[in-house]
């Protein structure tokens, strides 16, 4: 899958993914290869990927919306973080 994350100002992240984890506005979720087609909006709180070698990254999100069809992942938000190690 293709993931996107971006905000009005840059695209914070862009690639091959196995799996999004995101802060649903009703719960989180977590988006897999051949996922339904999804649009949804999302709160504050964090945006969990694992990428194509398994590593996972984190991200803080300030709510904003997901798109998923057809394995291309667009992730909208105001503001992105990642959190201070």
């Amino acid at each position: 899958m293709h993931l996107e994350i971006i905000t009005p100002d840059k695209t914070v992240f862009s690639g091959r993914v196995k799996s999004v984890t995101v802060p649903g506005t009703k719960g989180p979720f977590t988006i897999l290869i051949n996922h339904a087609p999804i649009i949804s909006t999302l709160e504050t709180g964090e945006l969990v990927l694992r990428t194509t070698t398994g590593d996972d990254m984190l991200f803080i999100i300030n709510g904003g919306m997901i798109e998923a069809k057809q394995n291309k992942i667009m992730v909208l938000s105001e503001k992105v973080s990642t959190p201070e190690l």
